[in-house]
């Protein structure tokens, strides 16, 4: 007789897949909710309890810790066949099990467990199944995904040796990989309610493939979007609404744009070109945050992804097509319906709804960056509060300190070296030009400079870290600035006040610097 065990949280397919069982001559092992949905839908299935002759106890916690079915997956069909036939065991060739969605259940905010309910909820027996089954997928075919169910049951219709044999691998890769994600989504939320190292010694990132891009930073190289599920901001979370899939630049281009434009309290517009923003803007409404943005650098726009931090209404889309500038990407917390159908005709655009928690909520996790052989990881860049330290005889006036805020907020999502300019206008701010990825200082207030949108005599200029020289100062003061904010801490820093007092330049030092490579 040949066995197949069915234990599943994910439901669907598990009918027909159970029926085409039968028809191959299985006979199915459930517990649970499995089973009364199979016997619901009239398919014969025999309890796990009525197999072993062991009842289910504590709770349900124990239920397929049992010899007669771990011996029946793990067993070598060859060596082991005496021992299974003295300990009354039969081979189950088929293991079917998706695991108790933890990740679901802590993710309901209405649900909120406390950690002892949580625990209750992690599945112990499941993966234990899955992990057997795979080691010995020599002989036991593992599904853990009902996307595989047709292909499994054409397989063992077949009867191909070699050809199941290939896909029992395969299967065995994904069970070990679904167990092992389930098992670090369970040890980062536990980590996040314990007093756990911030940098741990061992870590497992638990990552799900969200779509697969038509290709990476170029075309010869293959990419996919993983998500790590977290909740909070995560591109996990995003809904397309609109135009063709995003594409490995368009999500890495959309990070840096939706990063900068929520670190800003006011109505917000954040052009991102290259993993720069090319425009950043704030105003007493979106559609002029986007005009300011826009005029921050109109050339570099074309192409780039915009970003919102307000929900984007009909008068927005109005300004943005008014324009005439084509964006490859628009993300936003949301779209009027209105405004969504003024979009609808523009087919190579791709609209993006953010959740509406966006602006209330922070990222989890680490920051991360691949390298060759490992990843270095690191804390977020967000929470260090700036000092405010005058180190110039003349003080920041009151119109350039609020420049210089902006500033300071708009360098950190620059590329280091990075230099930011900011004017003022109306009601907000906006960037007059940027110096990024520059391998000297100098050379990112000289590109900065270059680039102007506005006269810089009322401008304020922002480094992510310390003028190693007096000649950046000079550069900026030369060019009109007469207002600087920077990390200060260069051995230095004496020369680049001098520099600044003898300019009529005010400066303020904040003490932390955010260097983004």
């Amino acid at each position: 007789m040949k066995y197949a065990l069915l234990s599943v949280s994910d439901k669907r397919g598990l009918v027909p897949f159970a029926e085409g069982l039968v028809s191959l001559g299985y006979t199915v092992l459930s517990t649970g909710g499995t089973a009364k949905a199979l016997a619901a839908a009239g398919i014969p299935v025999v309890k796990v309890s009525d197999h072993t002759g062991a009842p289910e106890i504590m709770d349900g916690r124990v239920k397929t810790l049992h010899p007669r079915i771990h011996g029946g997956i793990l067993g070598d069909r060859e060596r082991h066949q005496a021992d299974a036939d003295r300990a009354g065991v039969a081979w189950i060739d088929v293991v079917v099990v998706n695991l108790y969605p933890f990740e679901a259940a802590v993710a309901d905010a209405a649900v909120a467990p406390t950690v002892a309910e949580a625990i209750e909820r992690i599945d112990v027996g499941g993966p234990t199944m899955v992990r057997a089954a795979a080691k010995n997928h020599a002989f036991v075919t593992v599904v853990v995904d009902p996307d595989d169910y047709d292909r499994v049951l054409a397989a063992l219709g077949r009867g191909d040796d070699e050809g199941a044999a290939s896909l029992r691998r395969d299967l065995a890769v994904r069970a070990f990989r679904h167990t092992a994600r389930y098992d670090a989504i369970i040890a980062g939320w536990l980590a996040d309610r314990s007093t756990a190292e911030a940098l741990p010694s061992e870590l497992a990132l638990p990552l799900r493939r969200v779509s697969t891009c038509r290709y990476g930073e170029n075309p010869h190289q293959s990419a996919a979007f993983y998500a790590d599920g977290s909740a909070g901001r995560s591109l996990g979370r995003l809904v397309q609404l609109q135009g063709k899939e995003l594409s490995y630049n368009n999500i890495a281009d959309a990070d840096a744009a939706i990063r900068a434009v929520f670190e800003l309290d006011p109505p917000a517009c954040c052009v991102v070109k290259h993993a720069n923003p090319c425009g950043l803007a704030t105003a007493d409404t979106l559609d002029e945050a986007y005009r300011q943005a826009l005029a921050s650098d109109p050339v570099s726009a074309y192409g780039g992804i915009l970003a919102f931090n307000r929900r984007v209404t009909l008068a927005d889309v109005v300004a943005i097509r008014r324009s005439k500038v084509f964006f490859e990407v628009i993300a936003a917390p949301g779209f009027d319906d209105d405004a969504a159908a003024r979009m609808a005709d523009r087919e190579q655009l791709r609209l993006v709804a953010l959740p509406a928690d966006w602006a209330a909520s922070r990222a989890a996790g680490f920051d991360a960056k691949r390298v060759q052989g490992g990843w270095l990881l690191q804390s977020w860049d967000a929470g260090a509060a700036p000092g405010w330290k005058v180190v110039t005889e003349r003080a920041p006036t009151d119109g350039e300190a609020a420049a210089l805020r902006f500033a300071w907020t708009a360098v950190a999502a620059v590329k280091s070296n990075a230099i930011a300019l900011a004017v003022a206008h109306g009601a907000g701010h906006r960037l007059a030009g940027i110096g990024a990825g520059q391998t000297s200082r100098v050379d990112a207030v000289r590109l900065a400079i270059g680039k102007a949108t506005a006269p810089l005599d009322e401008a304020a200029l922002a480094s992510d870290a310390f003028f190693p020289f007096a000649d950046g100062l000079k550069t900026a003061a030369e060019a009109g600035v007469r207002a600087v904010i920077q990390p200060g801490g260069s051995i230095r820093d004496d020369e680049v006040v001098q520099a600044a007092n003898e300019a009529g330049v005010a400066m303020v030092f904040t003490g932390i610097r955010h260097f983004r490579h």
